[in-house]
């Protein structure tokens, strides 16, 4: 479980330096809250943000039931590749929006696998 403590420190860690991006990006755009359009680098920064937000109320429950009924191993294996799945998704959708796919096709396969794993490990251990 070790392992996934890390890897969970390593998805908050990594949303905080979107957080950041989007500060930059504000700052560059010269967008004064509360505004939130304006600059399209700006707002492709913001996206990311609040995309990564959407995806990680999903995929930290799932990832730590997915260790608690099937593998604490192949969950933090998992969570790192929705780790690096959402660089790649930061990278490409900074870069121009229709780059974003390949990062989010990561992010959101690994997230089913671990939805459905937990699932399947939770009704496992409720007919055992």
């Amino acid at each position: 479980m070790h392992w996934l403590a890390l890897v969970t420190i390593a998805l908050l860690l990594e949303y905080f330096i979107f957080v950041i991006l989007v500060g930059i990006a504000r700052s560059k755009s010269a967008i004064d809250a509360p505004c939130m359009v304006g600059d399209p680098s700006f707002e492709r920064a913001l996206r990311v943000q609040q995309n990564t937000a959407e995806q990680l109320i999903m995929v930290l429950p799932s990832m730590w039931l997915f260790a608690l009924y099937v593998s604490p191993i192949w969950a933090s294996i998992l969570g790192t590749i929705f780790l690096i799945g959402r660089a790649i998704y930061c990278i490409g959708y900074r870069t121009e929006a229709k780059k974003r796919s390949h990062g989010f096709i990561i992010g959101f396969v690994v997230w089913l696998v671990l939805l459905v794993g937990s699932i399947y490990g939770i009704v496992k251990a409720l007919l055992a």
